[in-house]
């Protein structure tokens, strides 16, 4: 395998969009990238385009992609559909990676895009429910949020972790949130504010959770030679690894565990190299479970790393500068690549009010999707390494 590298980066900001298409969203983010990498759009050999729901949301099946790239102008060339959940657009840089890596292709497109309003909140939901085993899980009536409560619960009864612990990451990434013009949400808020919002599974309140969202994100994916024409910060991709559920018994590495041991050590690196990170934080308090089962610190030591606020952009160890998923939102096509954009951006120097010093080496991104058996079924970890 050769080396691959990250061009062009690109997102809209994520939001409400009633009235914009699936290829108005994304047509931008493309274009923008392509522009970014200094490179010939005829030059691009094979797109991969990430879409979780707009098949049950719009009709529109089969040939997303296709419908997507056209209305960019960008055609002939392989455009592959990409469904996986809530890491459709992590899956989609994947591929993008392993087909430049394998030589298939010089230059690979990855493409993530998503509208979850559609006017009808309820249908919105139910659509998201979708990415679980509906014979047993959708059967039951189990919801996200009331999956990721009692993973909640199960971590703060083993490890004394408190409310205000949990609290203490919506606060911080809505604080990233606040200085990033692609968030969705850019408004502080108070520990006090969070506990008291809406409850929507015990211990999960409205403002630990992420929003729908509307949004697309871009990038291109190519060699070492294109990475320097561009002029800036060459982005090596060190690992990018993908993997499934599996039935996990008691005291047997995670999902998340398992993906991440694999992405570093097929990048050379460990945990304690890691100077930045985004990582799927559909609920603020799953953020915690993560920084244990990435190995940024111990079991039921994540509570201290939030209290002595190492993982603020200004922090030991930044996580979700971005605002996460809690404030940047999560249209779940777009999210994977929306979050190596924010890595690509911190190690560039890109990142403007919410730029972490000294600008980062390594940084790691971490996207998860859908629910089999209590298990995350898919689980992305990318990691990228600055020249």
């Amino acid at each position: 395998m050769r080396e691959s590298y990250i061009l062009g980066v690109s997102m809209t900001r994520f939001g409400k969009y009633l009235e914009r298409s699936l290829q108005d969203l994304a047509y931008d983010p493309i274009w923008t990238a392509i522009h970014e990498s200094d490179v010939d759009p005829h030059d691009i050999d094979i797109a991969f385009v990430g879409n979780a729901y707009a098949g049950l949301i719009t009709g529109q099946e089969s040939v997303r992609g296709q419908v997507i790239m056209r209305e960019a102008g960008i055609t002939k060339i392989p455009i592959i559909n990409v469904e996986n959940a809530c890491a459709s657009g992590s899956t989609a840089f994947y591929l993008a990676h392993r087909a430049v890596a394998s030589g298939q292709a010089e230059l690979a497109l990855a493409v993530g895009v998503e509208k979850l309003f559609c006017g009808d909140t309820r249908q919105s939901l139910k659509v998201l429910s979708t990415s679980s085993d509906l014979d047993i899980e959708g059967r039951m009536g189990i919801l996200f949020a009331g999956i990721y409560a009692m993973r909640v619960q199960t971590h703060m009864k083993n490890h004394g972790l408190t409310r205000e612990q949990l609290a203490m990451v919506a606060v911080k990434n809505h604080d990233h949130g606040a200085l990033n013009p692609h968030a969705q949400y850019r408004d502080r808020v108070t520990v006090e504010e969070v506990l008291n919002s809406r409850m929507i599974a015990d211990p999960i309140t409205l403002l630990m959770t992420c929003p729908l969202g509307d949004g697309a994100a871009a990038l291109l994916v190519g060699t070492k030679e294109m990475a320097l024409r561009m002029g800036k910060r060459p982005i090596r991709i060190a690992s990018s690894v993908l993997g499934s559920f599996d039935f996990t018994r008691k005291g047997e590495p995670t999902i998340a565990c398992r993906v991440s041991k694999k992405a570093y050590d097929e990048a050379g690196v460990t945990p304690q190299h890691i100077q930045v990170a985004e990582v799927h934080d559909a609920v603020a308090p799953i953020e915690l479970y993560l920084y244990e089962e990435l190995g940024f610190c111990g079991q039921g030591e994540s509570g201290r790393m939030i209290d002595r606020r190492e993982t603020w952009f200004d922090g030991k160890l930044p996580v979700n500068t971005s605002g996460g998923l809690t404030a940047k939102g999560h249209p779940a096509g777009a999210t994977g690549l929306a979050q190596v954009a924010e890595i690509v951006w911190q190690m560039r120097g890109e990142a403007e009010e919410r730029q972490i010093n000294p600008i980062p080496n390594v940084g790691l991104a971490e996207n998860g999707g859908g629910n089999m058996g209590g298990e995350t079924a898919v689980v992305a970890v990318h990691i990228l390494r600055g020249h």
